[in-house]
Parts: structure tokens; sequence; C-alpha cells
């Protein structure tokens, strides 16, 4: 895995948004944006389905506050708690109705205002699995034994219809993994206006 410097502009919004509340990370890996947070100064709380995953990020960032669970479990932030939300290519293992109920989960985890920045699979992703597989639902696959969702223009924006203002909305590509990998980037604010 390569170095991935995507946080990197983003670090004085997140800043901002935060102030003395945590950011709640969602699926940290290894902990490789865990620790640019944290060298940010900022106070992290970050969880990983893998339970080797959790332990290296707990050795690679000390300070920072890791548990080892499920994202459909509540998360170790309450309603209103994160002053922001980073999730980077970890929200993309389930049905279209789990993934919407996810992102509402995450806005009601942030403070009225609070950032949320996330990556997400590209339909163009072709590397990784967004074509020759089964399909379990539109744009969703069984890859290699493991759902997979890929997200096209449309599905990314429906996914910040209602009660997001959504910042930044831009298809990228990486090379995180080596081999080239396309995404959708977004950041969005919690937008509690009616």
């Amino acid at each position: 895995m390569l170095h991935d410097p995507w946080l990197a502009p983003w670090l004085p919004q997140l800043k901002d948004s935060a102030g003395n509340r945590p950011v709640l990370e969602i699926g940290c890996g290894t902990g490789a944006d865990t620790a640019t947070l944290a060298e940010a100064g900022l106070a992290v709380v970050a969880f990983d389905l893998s339970a080797a995953s959790a332990a290296a990020t707990r050795l690679r960032v000390p300070g920072a506050e890791v548990h080892h669970q499920d994202v459909r479990a509540p998360f170790p932030l309450g309603t209103g708690e994160a002053g922001a939300v980073i999730a980077s290519l970890s929200l993309h293992y389930f049905p279209w109705a789990e993934t919407l109920d996810l992102v509402r989960r995450i806005r009601e985890t942030l403070q009225p205002g609070g950032l949320f920045l996330c990556r997400l699979n590209s339909v163009e992703d072709k590397h990784f699995g967004a074509t020759g597989h089964p399909a379990i639902e539109p744009n969703y696959y069984l890859v290699d034994g493991q759902p997979k969702r890929f997200f096209d223009e449309r599905c990314t924006a429906d996914l910040f219809a209602s009660g997001w203002q959504v910042l930044s909305m831009e298809h990228q590509t990486t090379r995180k993994y080596v081999r080239q990998k396309a995404l959708w980037e977004v950041v969005a604010r919690r937008d509690d206006r009616r």
C-alpha cells in the first residue's frame, strides 16, 4: 500500500469543524489516516472491522481511541458528539437501503455543521471489482465472495440529498493500492436548515 495524502487539503477545515470535539474515523485500517489526523492535533476515535487492523492502529497512533467493531454496531460516539467524520473507502459493503441508513447515522453522530469526508468506490473502478462479477443489486456485486458497492454520480449525490450541504464532490483516482483506483471524494456539512 502506498502513501495517499488525500486528507492534507482538508485538514484546516477539519480542525475548524471539530474544534475540541473528536473526529470519528470509520474503517481506520492500519491507521494511515488516523496518524494524519492525530499529527494535525485532532482527537481521533477510530474503529475497524478487522481486529488485526485495529491493533495495528493502536500501535501506530497510541494517542487515538481505537475500537474493533462492525460499522453496523452503535458508533463509539453518540448523537451530536463528533466534530467531523472520516470514512475512506469503508462504506461500500452494504445494500442500498443499509448504505442510506449508514449515512443517516453518520449525520446524527455529527454536531450541527460538522464535516463528513468520505471516499466511495466508483463504477469506473475496473481494477477492484466494478465489472465482471455477479450482481446483487444495481452497482452492487459479489466480488471474490464479498459484497461490494460501486457509486455513479447520481447515487453519490443521492446519499447527500437530504440534510447535507455538499461542499465538494469529485471523481478522482488514487494509487493507494498500487493499481489505479477510481473513486468519488465527497466533503459535506451537516445542514439542519429546514
